[in-house]
């Protein structure tokens, strides 16, 4: 079971923005990653739970930020509700999309998973509805992801195979890198990994 710590940031100043604490492992019906969010000055500033089936859709979604929940599942697409602050006031949406995103690496782990690319895949679009800090609000993006290399690296605990994507946010055009080992993202935009106390998940 990986267990350890990102530092999140604003990738286009550098900014920090958040500690992410998080373990993650896979199981009988799939993967589950459980973090706790952390400001730079230590104070509790929200939570992650996911789960995924064994084909990689979202089974279980819940997010706390800023007093906001979410929860959310794969169904006719992808079903939430979000629930404000004073708890007054519940809003359900539905998406035709395939999964959720967000500022948590573990999204970008479910994606990943979701797809199933090998290097041989052409690029591979996919809908996603992403929550965006800090109130979780709701809005559909589309990306392309395609995967340019996979590579074995000698470890003390035998080798480790990290994956390179290539994601393509099709509104913009912009294009960024993320490398993946196993259930840990080892770096993307606006996400270090800054501690891990052992080593990857390896799918089956």
């Amino acid at each position: 079971m990986p267990r350890g710590r990102y530092s999140l940031h604003d990738p286009h100043d550098h900014t920090p923005l958040a500690e992410e604490h998080f373990h993650c492992a896979p199981g009988p019906s799939g993967w589950r990653y459980v973090s706790q969010l952390t400001t730079p000055a230590g104070d509790h500033a929200g939570s992650v739970d996911l789960a995924l089936d064994e084909l990689g859709r979202p089974i279980r979604l819940e997010l706390h930020a800023a007093a906001w929940q979410v929860r959310g599942a794969a169904l006719d697409g992808v079903t939430w509700v979000r629930t404000d602050p004073t708890g007054t006031y519940a809003t359900e949406g539905n998406v035709r999309a395939h999964a959720f995103t967000g500022t948590s690496p573990a999204f970008l782990v479910a994606t990943a998973r979701l797809l199933r690319l090998t290097p041989s895949s052409s690029a591979t679009r996919v809908r996603l509805v992403a929550f965006t800090d800090p109130v979780l609000a709701p809005r559909s993006v589309d990306q392309s992801w395609a995967l340019r290399k996979s590579e074995a690296h000698a470890t003390d605990n035998g080798p480790l195979t990290v994956d390179e994507y290539q994601v393509t946010a099709l509104d913009t055009g912009e294009q960024h890198t993320v490398h993946i080992a196993g259930d840990v993202v080892l770096s993307a935009p606006g996400i270090e990994l800054e501690d891990l106390e052992s080593p990857p998940s390896v799918f089956p």
